[in-house]
């Protein structure tokens, strides 16, 4: 049987990586709206990859015989501005790969969840990362040049 903290965070991820993947297609179809064809399409396979690490979670727990839930999400915040979010994005990613990486080394005895973690942790890593990049980006060209470059 798998360790309990890491069966909850299996569920954590499936509830919590469920909104977030909503969270960016919803964010996917406001920039779309706005005309930045290069970040509503970034964020729409973003959402996509999200649900695939939601189905690799859910079908782990399913492996375990565990009762997989359906749980309550609560309200998150949704950006009209595309550098706001990306600023958001950005600081979801740094908590949530503190968080991430504790539930992996937990998971280390358990090699299929390991996998399953480790590699969402680099997913998160180099969203994380692209994030960054992009602020400081925005910082050396500015916001207008920035957004142009995401028509």
């Amino acid at each position: 049987m798998a360790n309990k903290k890491v069966l909850e965070g299996l569920q954590i991820i499936v509830t919590d990586l469920a909104q977030q993947a909503d969270g960016h297609q919803l964010q996917s179809r406001i920039f779309a709206s706005q005309g930045f064809t290069k970040l509503a399409e970034k964020y729409a396979e973003h959402a996509t990859e999200e649900r695939g690490y939601v189905d690799k979670c859910i079908d782990r727990l399913l492996d375990y015989g565990c009762e997989v839930k359906l749980e309550a999400k609560k309200e998150g915040p949704v950006c009209m501005d595309p550098v706001d979010w990306v600023k958001y994005d950005l600081q979801v990613s740094k908590d949530g790969l503190a968080w991430l990486k504790e539930i992996t080394e937990e998971a280390r005895d358990d090699y299929a969840t390991y996998d399953i973690l480790k590699e969402y942790y680099l997913d998160e890593e180099e969203d994380m990362y692209w994030g960054e990049t992009q602020l400081e980006l925005i910082e050396k060209i500015g916001k207008q040049n920035w957004l142009l470059q995401q028509l």
